[in-house]
């Protein structure tokens, strides 16, 4: 397999670093645990997941994803106030703490809370990388075949992941 590359239904094993435009360090993956995903299946940001098409394993590259490509430019119409009210009883409201947050049909979303005045919150849906260059220093570490499942799937299942009927598949 040492002539296999990045392409699609490959398993690939990434060594990364994450910063943004002003240098800060948002994430780093490490040997011991590299992020391991499905090529090809949406598992990864598309501009990141484009750019290592064709890569090899051990090969490096510098690899900045615009916005678009990422998490998405930032909406303004994706934050909203909640009244205080309306928090779970105990729950007390501090900036930057995430929640899950429920809407009419039930569907669940992730909040961040930005602000508190008074008797509201100010709680933004988006993704707390919206509206961000992302850069990545990027490492293949390691690409093998998927197994037939995981093709079925669409994801990577780890050497922990049994079959039975209490797993349920996120897709």
């Amino acid at each position: 397999m040492s002539d296999q590359t990045v392409s699609q239904d490959v398993v690939v094993s990434l060594l990364y670093r994450l910063t943004l435009d002003d240098g800060s360090l948002v994430e780093e993956s490490t040997a011991d645990d590299p992020l391991v995903y499905l090529h090809g299946h949406d598992n990864i940001i598309p501009g990141l997941e484009n750019a290592l098409n064709g890569m090899v394993v051990g090969e490096q590259k510098q690899v900045s994803v615009e916005a678009v490509d990422a998490y998405g430019e930032y909406e303004p119409d994706e934050v909203d106030e909640v009244p205080v009210s309306e928090l779970p009883d105990g729950l007390e409201p501090e900036v930057g703490m995430v929640l899950a947050v429920h809407d009419e049909d039930g569907e669940e979303d992730v909040a961040q809370i930005t602000g508190i005045e008074d008797d509201v919150i100010i709680l933004d849906f988006n993704h707390p990388l919206a509206g961000q260059r992302l850069h990545f220093d990027v490492t293949i570490a390691e690409l093998r075949e998927a197994t037939a499942e995981e093709l079925e799937h669409g994801h990577v299942h780890d050497d922990d992941y049994e079959d039975d009927e209490d797993y349920e598949d996120e897709d």
